[in-house]
């Protein structure tokens, strides 16, 4: 038998749904150094913790992450709460000595990130493994993609469209939740979204953006407040409160190569529902992606003759794909719950490895400030703006090398 990770998540809502499912089904179907535990679940409310615990399949459930965290019987902390609590927490947990998962965007603000980063640099050296959530790496298709691209088949890459469109605030009357006010979710669509954007397109094409230039734009300036204070459910009331967070979010990028990046993040796109779009063109290619269709790669191979070329749907369900291998026949598809078993797995084989998984914190400060360059070029009404790299990254990413 292996010796078992035990797994303290915190954060009972959507994503914890999501994250419990890739931590369940993950030793089912892969072969795992180490056996991961679902020991406990941490949430606000005591019945409503203990409910999702009995749905979802966890050991126990708690309501203060702070006694959770310092549990011997605890090895790794996976966090699925609102972006103003992800530094707090993350931070204590490292300094535990607790492996840490955290979902994305990695904080609300740069500082935030970079004293995360620095906190995972520490704890590196000492053996603790650190990781963020942007599970749309870990798609066969996507992950398929990069390996294309790393082995040379589009060539010199020129442009690069990416697109997350959504349509679920596109209703003036849907309630205002934590994800539309910015002091718990750091922004708008541009974090929400527009982060998975910009982190496909970076690990697919094995490059950084170096500079943006974009505009913020809020569609709906207010919003019924729901009766509840929680902000996770209830009815709408008649009170209304400000959005405080960006609805659309449009802007261009650089590559380090000097290629054209194009970004839009919208959740008013109507008929739209989850539309991750990426479509990257080189000298010798093209790969197109899009997350409503998440079994299918489009590849177009110029180096053909005029006579055969056109872009071709390979279908990745086969055996030697990404991750494909360990599920269902060829042509039997996988879905959105399958990323994060994935995501399970490759961090639990990082942790028994004594590897640093990717994408690191430091990757989720790169990305908290790609952001934070798109928010001041649309202050300065879309100027080209440096996205500002923290002095600490170089050192961080020497640390996770070494160790």
């Amino acid at each position: 038998m292996t010796q078992p990770l035990r797994i303290a998540m915190i954060g009972a809502g959507f994503m914890g749904a999501a994250h419990s499912q890739g931590w369940r089904v993950a030793p089912r179907f892969f072969d795992l150094p180490r056996t991961p535990e679902m020991s406990i679940l941490v949430g606000r409310d005591t019945a409503r913790t203990q409910q999702c615990a009995d749905t979802w399949g966890w050991g126990e459930s708690a309501t203060d992450w702070r006694e959770v965290i310092d549990r011997p019987d605890v090895d790794v902390v996976d966090i699925v709460t609102p972006g103003d609590t992800h530094a707090e927490i993350a931070i204590a947990a490292l300094e535990a000595g607790k492996h840490v998962l955290c979902e994305k965007p990695l904080a609300n603000t740069v500082d935030e990130a970079r004293r995360m980063a620095d906190a995972a640099a520490t704890a590196a050296a000492n053996g603790i493994r650190s990781m963020v959530g942007f599970t749309y790496r870990r798609l066969p298709a996507t992950t398929f993609a990069r390996d294309l691209i790393a082995a040379g088949r589009l060539g010199e890459i020129r442009q690069v469209r990416a697109e997350y469109l959504q349509d679920w605030l596109s209703d003036a009357e849907a309630p205002l939740t934590w994800r539309l006010q910015k002091d718990r979710a750091g922004s708008g669509a541009l974090g929400d979204i527009g982060a998975h954007a910009v982190d496909i397109t970076e690990f697919m094409t094995g490059q950084r953006l170096t500079r943006v230039a974009g505009v913020l734009e809020t569609i709906i300036a207010e919003r019924p407040v729901l009766a509840t204070s929680s902000g996770l459910s209830g009815s709408a009331g008649a009170e209304r409160g400000a959005v405080t967070v960006d609805d659309l979010a449009l802007f261009t990028g650089r590559l380090e190569s000097g290629a054209l990046a194009s970004f839009e993040a919208s959740r008013f796109r109507l008929g739209r529902k989850n539309g991750l779009r990426v479509e990257i063109a080189g000298s010798l290619g093209s790969l197109s992606f899009d997350l409503e269709s998440p079994n299918e790669l489009h590849y177009y191979d110029a180096t053909l003759p005029d006579t055969e070329q056109g872009f071709r749907r390979i279908l990745v369900t086969e055996p030697g794909h990404p991750y494909a291998g360990s599920w269902w026949p060829t042509g039997h598809m996988l879905g959105y719950e399958h990323g994060f078993s994935h995501q399970a797995k490759d961090f639990v084989e990082a942790i028994a490895a004594g590897a640093d998984p990717r994408p690191s914190f430091a990757d989720g400060l790169h990305v908290q400030e790609v952001l934070d360059a798109v928010v001041r070029s649309s202050d300065a009404d879309g100027v080209w703006t440096g996205v500002e790299s923290a002095t600490s990254v170089a050192s961080v990413d020497r640390v996770l090398a070494a160790s």
